[in-house]
């Protein structure tokens, strides 16, 4: 099932990941898609907020590539920008995800070996200002 979302603001794009935090799960993964500026860390703050971590502490993981945030359950926030497809086979994600967190990906789409069973969220812009946010469950997901 995929929801979509409008927002005119970084703070409605936060709102969102809020939302979304309160049907998460520990071991869920959640793959972010979308051009520079478009409001993925944004999403990953509202994430954090809603996952009861200092929404405060959330800042792009662009060159330490993995943040960790304390709440509920832990949210790994990773980046994976700057990466070519080998360096991220070298990150360890695949062990992370196996993990109890929750693990938020940037930049997901060079993650080739990136599971099938996971929450996807798209923004895209339409506008000056104005975003799209697609939030599609995992298959079998009955949140």
């Amino acid at each position: 099932m995929t929801d979509a979302v409008s927002s005119a603001s970084e703070d409605e794009t936060s709102a969102a990941g809020a939302q979304l935090a309160g049907a998460l799960r520990a071991g869920d993964v959640v793959l972010l898609y979308g051009g520079l500026g478009a409001g993925k860390t944004a999403f990953v703050r509202g994430l954090a907020l809603g996952l009861g971590a200092d929404p405060e502490d959330v800042s792009s993981p662009t060159f330490t590539l993995i943040h960790e945030y304390r709440g509920r359950v832990t949210l790994f926030h990773v980046d994976l920008y700057r990466l070519e497809a080998h360096e991220v086979a070298d990150l360890g994600l695949d062990e992370l995800v196996l993990g109890d967190g929750i693990v938020a990906i940037e930049w997901a789409e060079r993650w080739h070996g990136r599971p099938d069973d996971v929450w996807t969220v798209r923004l895209d812009e339409v506008g000056e200002n104005q975003r799209q946010i697609r939030i599609t469950q995992p298959t079998g997901s009955s949140s």
